[in-house]
């Protein structure tokens, strides 16, 4: 299969007004989102978001840059194929905590935009899909388990069992992003309808809003002491209610719904976290050259320059894979694409992890404080090799079909 792997002209465009908007606005923006953050948390409102992310949406909307991760066959006024999409992505992961929402393109949402695009009625649409679409809400996605080895997804253990005109949840779920988030209006539940089917039919998704009775976030999970602005939610469904025109597809089509949302979702972190990595280099060349070691620059020390060449070939390598995945993905489509999908969602996470290494060890000890962002770039590098399945899950997906081969 031959293949082109780079932007096509528009997306070379879109890359180029990206770059300049994170220069103009974003990396300018990045001390007061960090300042408005602490000031916010100190007054209780931990996972409110800043004002000036609001007003960076306002000026990226301005200019077009808006849900770009949409299909173009969604969205043409918006919408990019996969490949041209990682394009963009990546220079959004360089100000990973701010430039995707900007964009209206962060994480659950992307995903949960594409579940109800593709399974969603028209009222459920029309609901909840618009309002997403348009920034003025977000959402969660409710799948993992605490008491279930979630790696395997048909261990889920909430129950969404039939009630007359309703569904009645119960069970707990946590690290559902975005569930703190006083935006946060809805949720995608995962459980199970059905615990008699065939094991990969037993699952269905419904949809929850934050306001139902029964519903209980009991707090938000840090990441090695980090708590994401958005929160991640320890949530409790206690008899809670919604009706059935709540539930997302058919009953048992939620294992099925789930592989659909996650193989895109997983390359759009891997596309980010090119940009993690490429910001962490970026900060470490830097160091290296203003910083003075035994008499000479630390750019001149063998040890350092080493790290910078690792770094630099690990990045290239994590690129050119996660743009082959997202060329697969245009071409064959997820299902077609998911060895390359697996692939990259075992390394990107670990080159990103690696590389910020580096940079927090050339910097000492502002590597490891809050004086740069590399201390909490480090801990959301290493939690993307959880989310969205362990690497060990992909590791033996991966395993399993080249022995197939």
């Amino acid at each position: 299969m031959s293949m082109d792997l780079g932007p096509s002209d528009r997306a070379r465009d879109y890359v180029s007004r990206t770059r300049e908007f994170l220069e103009e606005f974003v990396y300018p923006a990045e001390p007061f989102y960090a300042e408005q953050r602490r000031s916010l948390a100190a007054a209780g409102r931990t996972h409110e978001l800043p004002d000036v992310v609001e007003e960076l949406k306002v000026a990226a909307r301005e200019r077009g840059l808006w849900n770009l991760f949409l299909p173009d066959s969604t969205d043409p006024a918006h919408g990019l194929s996969v490949l041209d999409y990682a394009h963009v992505a990546e220079w959004t992961g360089r100000s990973v905590e701010i430039a995707p929402e900007a964009f209206n393109c962060s994480a659950p949402d992307t995903g949960n935009m594409e579940v109800l695009h593709m399974f969603g009625s028209t009222e459920q649409q029309q609901r909840w899909l618009q309002p997403l679409l348009d920034g003025r809400i977000r959402s969660g996605f409710s799948m993992t388990e605490p008491d279930v080895a979630s790696s395997d997804a048909t261990n889920i253990s909430t129950r969404i069992e039939r009630d007359g005109d309703s569904y009645v949840i119960n069970g707990r779920k946590w690290w559902t992003t975005g569930a703190l988030d006083p935006r946060c209006e809805v949720l995608i539940v995962m459980g199970k309808t059905d615990p008699d089917a065939d094991k990969h039919r037993q699952q269905s998704m419904v949809l929850v809003p934050m306001n139902t009775p029964g519903l209980m976030v009991h707090r938000s999970l840090p990441v090695f002491g980090y708590h994401d602005q958005h929160g991640h939610g320890d949530i409790e469904f206690r008899d809670v209610r919604v009706p059935v025109a709540n539930l997302i597809g058919e009953e048992g089509s939620g294992f099925a719904i789930a592989q659909a949302r996650l193989g895109p979702g997983r390359i759009h972190h891997c596309m980010r976290m090119i940009g993690v990595a490429e910001r962490a280099l970026e900060m470490m060349v830097a160091r290296a050259k203003e910083r003075v070691a035994f008499g000479k620059p630390l750019a001149d020390q063998g040890v350092v320059q080493e790290a910078i060449a690792l770094s630099r070939i690990e990045i290239e390598q994590a690129r050119l894979l996660t743009l082959k995945a997202a060329a697969m993905i245009d071409e064959v489509g997820a299902k077609g694409a998911r060895t390359e999908i697996a692939a990259i969602k075992v390394v990107a996470p670990r080159v990103a992890c690696e590389v910020v290494d580096r940079a927090i060890q050339v910097h000492g000890g502002a590597g490891v404080s809050d004086d740069t962002p590399l201390a909490a770039m480090y801990a959301g590098a290493r939690s993307l090799r959880l989310a969205d399945g362990p690497d060990e899950v992909h590791l033996r997906d991966i395993a399993r079909m080249e022995l197939r081969r």
